[in-house]
């Protein structure tokens, strides 16, 4: 063993460097057998194609030994990362990729669902993925806005990646919303006239105290084709209904940034102070925590636990710990089921 690996660190560089050859490592070449009868160890050479000898030049052909070691050859084919591309465009539309309204950056295609009232096949993600983090009065979003797949961010084009409409959304209330009293538009119309003469720079806006919180942060959209979904979930698979998240518990998903990860419930029926992005927070009641297992654009993914349960929504999160809405809250406030 110490002279075929003496062997192969003497002669690595040289191997490395010859066309065809993508590796080189210590074997077992089948065809030449030991004293004992075994497979003889030797120098393994990993190449892209096997090729006849007479179309490589001299120099590039891999001798029968090194140093008395024997070589075998091996066809690998070109060694590649294995993670799933989760932005491509044209071929079926999975939960785990890339999606997002043409107004935002890209989020995660959480799940594909049906309409309890007309068994219709839709696309469950975030409310701040699909409909642009919409309170339903801000007109940041309106139904039938178009949905790309992959989302903006990722070069989803409103000419050719309208994967579907959006079709439904729970609104979400900051704590700080924008008024639409009549009474706070007419203060607000007085109150910048007098800041046009004594501050010019300065502009007024006032803004109503949200005290009813959120639940879910969810949206739906409706496919422009149901024959372009497949619902299983990238690099997990199909859901097997759902389950209620306890402390402990193992929690997957399939997100458009970080792939399949998983981490820990550490919390449930928790509330939270949520940061939207725009200076605003948000407050969320009833959701799950577990530990860190997310980055920006996870947003929208379906966590299961290990039986491949739906338990929760991914929405939000920090470099400490991911939160999920509670998935029954979810089916509940958008009238769905798996």
């Amino acid at each position: 063993m110490d002279k075929v690996r003496s062997a192969l660190n003497k002669h690595r560089k040289k191997i490395l460097g010859m066309k065809n050859v993508v590796g080189v490592g210590v074997g077992y070449k089948e065809a030449v057998r030991a004293s004992t009868g075994e497979p003889k160890q030797g120098i393994v050479v990993l190449v892209r194609r096997k090729l006849p000898e007479n179309q490589l030049e001299a120099q590039h052909i891999v001798p029968k030994d090194l140093d008395g070691i024997v070589t075998d050859v091996i066809e690998v084919g070109d060694i590649r990362l294995l993670g799933v591309d989760r932005t491509k465009r044209g071929g079926p539309a999975q939960p785990g990729m890339s999606i997002g309204h043409y107004k935002i950056t890209a989020g995660t295609f959480g799940a594909v669902v049906k309409d309890r009232k007309t068994g219709e096949q839709l696309i469950l993600s975030n409310n701040h993925v699909l409909a642009n983090s919409s309170n339903g009065r801000d007109k940041r979003a309106k139904l039938g806005d178009p949905i790309l797949l992959p989302g903006p961010h990722d070069g989803g084009k409103l000419e050719k990646d309208i994967i579907g409409r959006l079709y439904r959304f729970q609104p979400v209330d900051k704590v700080l919303n924008h008024s639409s009293c009549p009474k706070a538009a007419t203060a607000e119309f007085w109150a910048n006239a007098f800041c046009r003469f004594m501050a010019p720079q300065y502009v007024v806006k006032l803004l109503r105290e949200s005290n009813t919180g959120n639940t879910v942060d969810a949206a739906l959209a409706k496919p422009e084709n149901q024959k372009k979904l497949n619902s299983e979930i990238l690099e997990i698979g199909k859901i097997n209904g759902m389950a209620e998240a306890q402390p402990g518990m193992i929690i997957i998903k399939s997100g458009r940034t970080t792939g399949v990860t998983k981490g820990t419930v550490k919390v449930v029926n928790a509330t939270v102070s949520v940061e939207m992005g725009d200076g605003t927070e948000a407050e969320f009641h009833d959701q799950i925590l577990t530990s860190e297992m997310s980055q920006g654009g996870d947003s929208g993914a379906l966590g299961v636990n290990e039986q491949r349960q739906a338990v929760g929504l991914l929405f939000a999160g920090s470099d400490k710990v991911t939160v999920f809405n509670k998935i029954q809250n979810v089916m509940d406030k958008l009238d769905i089921t798996f």
